[in-house]
This record gives structure tokens, sequence and C-alpha cells, in this order.
């Protein structure tokens, strides 16, 4: 099965073995609840999809590469006990407390969070000497004499023997004992977890061109070649940076990320030809409005793959307004909360120095934070809101002076408000004029084509362009999702577009998912 499938399986076994009756009884008697083992090639996603579970069940997770392991940190070091056996004392070797183990309990003092996954990656690889203590762990869920405590589900993961050399195989006994979960590089599940996480669109828009370049693992007489879902991730955070500092990227440098010679030349090729697109259609001026006659008249001249990574880099421009605008707007929201209570912490405390009352809810706030990120509590977006929120408001106290009254101190706090009210209606108008100059030009060089579909696709689903549609109505974004996607004619315009896709030689490989998600209302998903 694909990856996310494998997530689904996961969370809802997660979900059953820690479900409990009127009385607390676990419905799955503990006996009965069998790890999990994960068995999929190389950076498929195993260890992501482990921490997105942990997030959406609000459970801890303790992770562990058990290949760093050495029997003694996973059973715990021997020590000599004295102990009265039939009248008579002897001595006893016990052990001390497994790392992971205490790793577990660490994670339950410092989340606060009594459930968890105590995940081990390459559990097959581990060495001979640690092999039989792995096989313990499956099968009786303990390290030496320490059993994991209850309510921590087992997840171990592991590759096929094909992908390493040093695996070691999983007896009957064992394998009678766990859940076996074998999974599969999926390009399309890949693509909604990009996109969700914002890779590089060069990253995004060449798989969409080249999906047969996603994962691939191949031997010859040079040894190894590869390239996975990993190395594409890995090297889209190394290109984001390189966008944001001017560094050089070539095929040398891409090459340390994506390990098969074929695909690193073929994107590093790609990644020139990117690069030229953005200045040779010079993408800021048409979100700007510019003129831009003989652009549009090159755009429509342009092959298909041009043609598709134009509309990647207007996207691009696009979510870097709508991500801005959303930032801004949840600062906002979070300030609009610390003002009002704020206002009321003054009428109850009308004695009290306000200036002192605002750097202690500051004080209060930066406390939260920090629990919150101890915990793991947060996702990055919110992190982010917050820490942005925290500088602004520090600013705005040591803005005030001891001695102002009660009136005096919110209106200076307000009057700062009403400055970062203006900043966010700013970003949500440079969004919305972007938004309409990039359809004024898509109208012009690409009408109703196969080009304007992946446009109006990528918007309804981008994780920045979605919300912010949903909030700022925009009348030709709704025009055209009901056009190309919801109303009659749907069978004919996707007809028309396999057929472009067989004269262009078939670049999506079927990979394009025509998905139109609608406010309100499920809509139909096409492939």
């Amino acid at each position: 099965m694909d990856i996310q499938r494998a997530k689904e399986e996961i969370k809802r076994a997660v979900q059953a073995y820690l479900a409990t009756d009127d009385i607390g009884r676990p419905l799955i008697p503990a006996v009965r609840q069998r790890p999990i083992l994960l068995m999929g090639p190389p950076g498929v996603g195993k260890t992501q999809i482990m921490e997105q579970i942990a997030q959406e069940c609000d459970i801890a997770l303790v992770a562990y590469t058990i290949t760093h392991h050495t029997r003694q940190s996973a059973v715990g070091l021997p020590f000599i006990r004295e102990r009265n056996y039939g009248g008579r004392t002897r001595s006893v070797t016990e052990y001390t407390m497994s790392e992971i183990i205490a790793s577990v309990y660490a994670a339950m003092e410092r989340t606060g969070k009594k459930n968890g996954i105590l995940f081990i990656d390459e559990i097959n690889c581990v060495s001979e000497t640690l092999a039989p203590t792995m096989l313990q762990f499956l099968q009786c869920k303990t390290f030496g004499n320490q059993a994991v405590p209850g309510g921590w589900v087992i997840v171990a993961a592991g590759n096929p023997p094909e992908y390493n050399k040093s695996v070691r195989e999983f007896d009957l006994v064992t394998l009678d004992r766990v859940r076996r979960i074998d999974i599969e590089p999926k390009l399309s599940v890949w693509q909604d977890y990009a996109r969700a996480h914002r890779l590089h669109p060069a990253v995004t828009a060449y798989l969409e061109l080249r999906p047969q370049h996603f994962y691939k693992i191949e031997n010859d007489v040079d040894g190894v070649q590869f390239v996975t879902a990993r190395g594409w991730e890995d090297l889209s955070a190394y290109l984001q940076a390189a966008d944001r500092l001017a560094l050089p990227v070539d095929e040398g440098v891409i090459g340390q990320y994506l390990r098969h010679p074929e695909v690193a030349r073929d994107f590093a090729a790609y990644w020139v030809l990117y690069r030229k697109y953005h200045e040779d259609y010079g993408v800021e001026d048409i979100l700007q409005g510019k003129p831009y006659d003989a652009v549009i008249a090159r755009a429509m001249d342009a092959s298909f793959d041009e043609r598709i990574s134009l509309v990647s880099l207007l996207l691009a421009g696009l979510n870097t307004r709508f991500a801005d605008a959303r930032a801004t707007g949840a600062v906002t929201d979070a300030c609009y909360q610390q003002l009002r209570s704020f206002k009321r912490t003054l009428s109850q405390q009308p004695d009290a120095d306000p200036a002192d009352l605002f750097a202690e809810r500051c004080d209060a706030y930066r406390a939260k934070l920090e629990a919150d990120k101890t915990a793991g509590a947060l996702l990055p977006d919110e992190a982010a809101a917050r820490t942005r929120t925290l500088a602004l408001l520090t600013a705005w106290s040591r803005s005030l002076d001891n001695g102002l009254d009660a009136d005096e101190a919110f209106d200076t706090v307000r009057g700062a408000f009403n400055t970062q009210v203006q900043r966010r209606e700013e970003a949500v108008s440079a969004a919305s004029n972007a938004l309409e100059f990039a359809f004024d030009f898509m109208e012009q060089a690409f009408e109703d084509g196969q080009e304007m579909v992946v446009f109006v696709n990528e918007l309804a689903l981008g994780p920045d362009s979605a919300p912010f549609l949903a909030e700022n109505d925009c009348e030709r974004f709704e025009q055209y999702s009901e056009k190309l996607l919801l109303h009659g004619g749907e069978d004919e315009l996707l007809a028309e577009l396999q057929r472009d896709d067989v004269r262009a030689g078939g670049a999506f490989g079927g990979v394009l998912m025509f998905t139109m998600p609608c406010r309100g209302r499920a809509c139909p998903a096409r492939a």
C-alpha cells in the first residue's frame, strides 16, 4: 500500500489500542495489541507519518533508529544485587533501565501526555548481539526486564532485503505477533505531502513533468544508484535556502541529494531553465500587472514543459503573498486577543500600574510559548505566529511608561495594534491584486487550456492559497472552478485535456489530479 494508506491504518490501530470501555479497560487487551511492523524502501516517509499521527492523535512520540544502539543502551547495564532466597543471601544480576524505556518516561514527563507511540526504525538491521533483544521487544514488548509502559503503541520499521544487505529476516514466531504493513512509493500521494509542506516549486513542477524520476533504486557496475522521496525533500529545503541566500546550485550540489546520475543531470538542466524562465518572463512584473505583450506571445508559442514551469512560477509568487497575508493575519488575531485581555485586566485591577500589568502579560505569554514548544504541542506555522506575536507584544510593552493611567496605556497599545491591522490589510490587498493580475495573464496566454486547469487546481489545494480564497472572495477563481470541473461539460473538457496530454508526450503520466475542493460541499476528484 502507499504511505498515506499506511498512515490511516496505523492511526486507526492507535485509536483502537488506546480506546477503553466505561470502567477504563482497554477494548483490545494489551496482550492482543500487536506491534505494527512497517516494511518499505528507504526514504519513503515512514518517520514523517509517525510525527503526523502523534500530532493528530495528540499523543507523544519517541523515535529511535536502533542501528545506532548497542545491546547495553537498549537493554540496560548489568549490576549485582543481593537477594534472599530460601533463607540464603545470593548475588544476582539485574539491569538498569533501558535508555529507550527511560526516554518514554521522560517524554511523558516533558509533554504531560500519558499515551504515545514508541517508534523503532531499521529494526531488522541490528547487530548480531542486539537481534535477540529486538525479537523479544516485538514478542513481549520489553527491553531486557523493562516493559514498555501501558498506553504506548509500538511501531517498528525496516527495509526489505533488496535495499539493505545487512537485513535480518524475522522468524515465523515473531511475524505471527506483529501487524505487518508493506509500503511502496507513490508519487500522487507524495505530491499531496509536498504541497502541504510547501516544497520548492521547481521540485514539484519537475516531478509533474518527469514522474518516472520520483523514486529509483538501481544497481550497476558502478554500484547502487538511487533517488528517493527523502532526497527530493532534502534537496527542496536546500534550494529554498539557496534562493534566499543567492547561493549557486549546480549539478554537483544536486547530485549530493539525488544519487542517480541520470536524474541529477536532468534536474540540473531543468533547474537552469526554471531560473531562466523566472527572469525571461518577468514573473514579478506579471504579478504586478505591468505590460507583458511580448511575454504573452512567448508563452503561447512555448513548449508544454515551459508553459507548465511558468504556471509553477506564477503560483510560487502568489503563494508567497498568500503565506504573508495568512501569517500577518494570525499575528493580528493573536494580538487582538491579548488586547482584549489587557483591557479586562485593567478594569479588574484599577490600582495596578498598567505598564506592569502588560509586562506580566508578556511574561505569561512567553512562558506558555516556551512550555508548548518544549512539549512539542505546536505545529510550525502556529509556533512561528506565536513567536512573532511575542515580539510585537514585547515591543509594545517597552513603549509603555510607568505612570501612565489605564486609558493612556490602553490607547498606546491600541494605536500599535491598529498599525498591525493596517499591515494585515496591506498584505491581503497585495495578495488579492496579484491574483487578479495572474488571472489576467492566464486568460490572455492560455485561455481555457490545460495550463488553466493546473493553475486553478493548485490554487484550490495549496496550504496557503486555499485558506486565503476561503476568506477572501475571488470571482474569477469561483467561475473557473465551476466552469472547469463542477458543471456540465466535464467529460468533454477532460477528454480534451487528455488529448492535449498525448500531444505533449504524456508528460504527466497520469499523475496530475484534477481535484477541486469547494466551499461547503464535496466535489468530484478526477485523475
